[in-house]
């Protein structure tokens, strides 16, 4: 294990004062979490982020098949034109799944695009860079980080072989 559920909570309330901090001048900010974990971690800071934060906070949902990553969806039709937006995930693993997810939200013009993962793996496959990051964590190729949510709270995250196909 390398979160507990009291560590993950400290660091996405840390996580959500950064995110207050930098970004007070905007009126609103859209969070989007990647289904599953990453819209529990989206909806978490959300919670954090209302009574800190003095614009208006809202979260939708990103679908994707990690499998075929061109039909990516979100919960709701979000204006997201000159907006602020907080992509986040549970865990970025090999970047892949971020990367994918931030093509369909440049073609609505948002004014800024921040990245946000409770758990980064140090040696991403993708380039993608994150703006807040709960832990950075060294592994090797064949290791997995894997994040365990139950009723919307993060139980745990530990590490484990690298499953085949992801």
């Amino acid at each position: 294990m390398i979160l507990t559920k009291t560590a993950a909570d400290k660091k996405l309330r840390r996580m959500a004062l950064e995110i207050a901090e930098r970004n007070a001048d905007k009126p609103a900010i859209i969070i989007i979490g990647i289904k599953d974990n990453g819209l529990f971690i989206a909806k978490k800071i959300e919670a954090f982020l209302k009574p800190i934060f003095n614009g208006t906070v809202k979260t939708v949902s990103l679908s994707i098949n990690k499998k075929s990553p061109e039909r990516i969806q979100l919960s709701e039709d979000v204006n997201l034109q000159n907006q602020a937006v907080l992509l986040v995930d549970d865990v970025a693993n090999s970047g892949r799944t971020m990367l994918y997810a931030l093509a369909p939200l440049l073609e609505r013009y948002p004014s800024q695009i921040e990245t946000l993962a409770l758990v980064e793996r140090t040696h991403k496959l993708f380039p993608v860079a994150l703006n807040y990051v709960g832990l950075s964590v060294s592994t090797k190729e064949e290791e997995n980080i894997e994040v365990i949510v139950e009723d919307g709270e993060v139980i745990s995250t530990s590490l484990n072989p690298q499953k085949e196909g992801l």
